[in-house]
This record gives structure tokens, C-alpha cells and sequence, in this order.
């Protein structure tokens, strides 16, 4: 039987949060485990502000609404089709009073909305520089994973519009920046506070690294235990099963 919400082509997934499910298209670029990752890795707090930037799917956003109550969430997506899917997802769930998805571009988020409005921006980033690994022949998909039409750099100067002094940005990216995110997050007053290397296995290299920053803090890292996605025999670890069982990244 066909849903109201899911148009020809699209699929609907269940996120086994809550009863929550999510519309998303195959043909297009669909969430990963990176997003996921970050939704239980963000210190979200009851009311919290929240701005989810490059949205995508809203999978972010919709995660974070099991995690604390009263908040107030708007994702942004520069792709119109992926920001009119999800918040058909929104609409679906019953969610669309408090999460609004905008179609807009990150670079223009000085136009969209108004300066330290947000307590809180979450952010799965095109990850590689033009020029870097494959770019992807569907336009979706590539701006999803390189930076076509948004840098790193852009990224962390509109977080740091949105956010107000002790605000916080809860980001997940490639190790391999590990050295540019540090950069750009103090050159623009966000602090970096904690931060979690993430692997495949436990004997391969970090593959994602999640950071906190927050705006106009005191120098004080945390660097807190390393997160195994898969032991040897490519079963997901303890951690990650107790993820998917509603658990939380600490």
C-alpha cells in the first residue's frame, strides 16, 4: 500500500527511533552512518535552537527530536528536491511545527536568518576538496561529498554567525582534515572542546573524526575514547549496536 507522503522512485526507511521514518530516494544521495554518528555525538539540550546545516535527507534533525524535548529545529538544503523530501519527512512524522526544512545555500545564511540565533548547529559537510577521490557523475551525490558549491571554511564562518557566546557546533568529517577543522574552527572564535576519532576496525586508520566547538570557550580539548564500527569479522562493535538500540555516544 502506497503512502500519502512518498512520491514514485522514493523509498520509506525506518529510523527504529521512536517509530520515526524517513523518505529518501535511491537515485539520489541517501544518509550514512556518518549522520547518524552525529546526531548521538551532538550535546543537544531540552529547548535547544537547532540548525542542522547541508540537511540532506533531515535525518539529523529528526534523530536529535528522540534525544531531547521542546526543541526547535530548522535543517537547510541547498538541493530543492532533497529539502522538499524531507520535510515531507517532517510532515509524516508529525514534526513539522518543530523541525522547518528551508531550501537555501549555506554561503548565503546571513540572508536567511539572523545572527546567534541557534544554541545549537550540527553539520555532515562535503567532505573532500574538487579534485580529491571521485567526483560522482549525479549532481546530487557530488555535492554531498565534495565541495562543490560549499568549503570547509564556508561551513565554520556560517556556524559562526549562527551561534551566540557558548553556543555549540557538533560536526563529523574526514580525519585526514583534521588539521584544517582545528584552523578554521579558533580562526572564527569556535573553540574546539571534544572530539572522537572514528574507525572502521580497531586496527585501521581513523576514517571520521566528530568535533564539538564552542563559541568564544577557554582552550580545553577532550579527546575521548576512539569509536570501533566493526570488529575483525565485520560485525558492528558493542558501541554501535547499543547506537542503533537508541544509546548515545559519550
Amino acid at each position: 500500500m502506497r503512502n500519502e507522503f512518498v512520491e514514485p522512485g522514493e523509498r520509506l526507511d525506518n529510523l527504529e527511533r521512536g517509530g520515526l521514518r524517513i523518505i529518501q530516494d535511491p537515485r539520489s544521495f541517501c544518509f550514512s552512518l556518518d549522520a547518524v554518528l552525529l546526531a548521538h555525538f551532538a550535546a543537544v539540550q531540552n529547548y535547544d535552537r537547532v540548525m542542522d546545516l547541508c540537511t540532506g535527507s533531515g535525518v539529523v534533525p529528526l534523530l536529535l527530536s528522540t534525544r531531547a524535548k521542546g526543541l526547535k529545529q530548522v535543517g537547510v538544503e541547498i538541493c530543492a528536491a532533497a529539502a522538499e523530501r524531507a520535510q515531507r519527512s517532517m510532515c509524516l512524522n508529525g514534526l513539522a511545527e518543530s523541525i522547518e526544512v528551508v531550501t537555501g545555500d549555506v554561503r548565503q545564511v546571513r540572508q536567511l536568518f539572523p545572527s546567534r540565533r541557534f544554541n545549537l548547529v550540527t553539520v555532515n559537510p562535503p567532505y573532500l576538496p574538487l579534485g580529491q577521490g571521485e567526483t560522482s557523475e549525479k549532481e546530487a551525490r557530488s555535492m554531498a561529498r565534495h565541495e562543490v558549491t560549499l568549503t570547509l571554511a564556508e561551513v565554520v564562518r556560517a556556524s559562526a554567525y549562527l551561534l551566540p557566546t557558548g553556543g555549540r557546533l557538533a560536526m563529523v568529517h574526514r580525519a585526514c582534515r583534521l588539521a584544517d577543522i582545528l584552523t578554521g574552527l579558533r580562526e572564527n572564535r569556535l573553540e574546539p572542546k571534544r572530539l572522537r576519532f572514528v574507525h572502521t576496525k580497531v586496527k585501521a586508520p581513523a576514517s571520521l573524526v566528530l568535533v564539538e566547538a564552542i563559541r568564544d570557550a577557554k582552550p580545553h580539548l577532550t579527546v575521548g575514547v576512539p569509536i570501533y564500527i566493526h570488529h575483525e569479522d565485520g560485525t558492528y562493535t558493542a558501541e554501535l549496536q547499543e547506537l542503533y538500540a537508541g544509546g548515545e555516544l559519550r
